[in-house]
């Protein structure tokens, strides 16, 4: 059985966040023009009513948005249907394989489950969700490895593509719950059946039922996608980056390439929140990004940001444009992959 050099204790080490800093708020000073004596009880009262009843404004909300985007995009409709087209045809570069396996993983309520759910939408035509989205942010809704294949191929539009995308057991904060090292990398590896129920204390072994002993390179995974939260970003406690960041190496040792998917950038500016084109000319989301390369040790060259569907009933050109522009950034790696590993 695989057991990863990841600290002295025999048993597989979780991947876990540490407790996750409450942020403050900031308040402006009050400036009175006047006496310079102290203020009377009826003054201070009114002012403590008066700031009690001031809204909380992020400094966020007024950082300006850049002149030119600070990363080319093309938003027009035929970007989107080039986009769709690059994907509908996307075969991998190796005669053993007609599959690319990419596999998710992320902080519990990241938006793994919901980017599967946001791509599987663009190519049906409307909003679906078919990867099982939980709404709590403290425990993992996905309990078992799930793949999805991503369907929108053919004339009638409902055959398979070549793209699988892995759902498995979000990283969790406590020391018994999430997604340990040594079950991600069994399920990179192959090992790990469709349908297994992760569970801390009992990790992928040999004698696990349907565990596959010999992967094929069908089995594999042939790309990690990281997800993480845009507006977390900056509460996440220090040792996610470093698990994340030690877990990264492991994986770069099998030879796998990552990237990482930003979500929720609408919750950090206010202007990309009313109008998702915006996001390359906001410079607070660009900030969010760099802190996201930081946390991940990773080169802000591999993050995109996205927006996944959540309480849309409707799809919407630009959100589905961001969500093509993320798979078709992924399938770049994935052919990396294929181009390392070719006979």
């Amino acid at each position: 059985m695989f057991e990863p050099a990841f600290g002295t204790s025999s048993k597989p080490e979780t991947l876990r966040f540490g407790s996750t800093a409450s942020s403050g708020t900031i308040s402006s000073g009050t400036f009175v023009m006047g006496s310079s004596s102290a203020p009377s009880s009826e003054t201070k009262s009114a002012r403590k009513t008066e700031k009690t009843a001031q809204p909380q404004i992020s400094p966020l909300d007024f950082m300006p948005l850049l002149e030119n985007q600070w990363r080319n995009m093309d938003w027009s409709e035929e970007a989107k249907e080039t986009l769709m087209e690059s994907v509908r045809s996307f075969k991998p570069a190796s005669e053993s394989v007609t599959e690319a396996r990419v596999l998710l993983i992320g902080p519990v309520g990241a938006g793994k489950s919901s980017f599967i759910s946001s791509v599987q939408s663009v190519f049906s035509g409307r909003v679906i969700n078919r990867a099982m989205v939980g709404s709590s942010s403290s425990t993992s809704f996905t309990k078992k490895l799930r793949s999805f294949r991503i369907r929108g191929a053919g004339e009638a539009a409902d055959e398979p593509t070549a793209l699988v995308l892995c759902d498995v057991m979000g990283v969790g904060e406590g020391e018994t719950t999430g997604l340990t090292l040594h079950d991600a990398l069994s399920v990179i590896k192959g090992h790990a059946p469709e349908g297994h129920q992760f569970s801390p204390e009992q990790p992928v072994a040999a004698d696990t039922v349907g565990y596959v002993k010999k992967p094929s390179a069908e089995d594999k995974v042939h790309c990690v996608v990281f997800v993480v939260d845009a507006s977390k970003v900056a509460s996440y406690a220090k040792s996610f980056g470093t698990t994340f960041q030690q877990l990264r190496e492991h994986i770069s040792n099998l030879g796998v390439h990552q990237v990482a998917l930003l979500t929720h950038v609408d919750q950090v500016c206010k202007t990309t929140g009313s109008d998702i084109s915006q996001v390359y000319r906001s410079l607070t989301v660009q900030q969010t990004m760099l802190k996201a390369g930081a946390l991940l040790g990773m080169a802000t060259s591999y993050i995109v940001p996205v927006k996944n569907y959540s309480s849309e009933l409707d799809l919407d050109p630009n959100k589905d444009l961001l969500l093509l522009k993320a798979v078709d950034h992924i399938l770049q790696y994935v052919n990396l992959y294929f181009q390392d590993n070719s006979d």
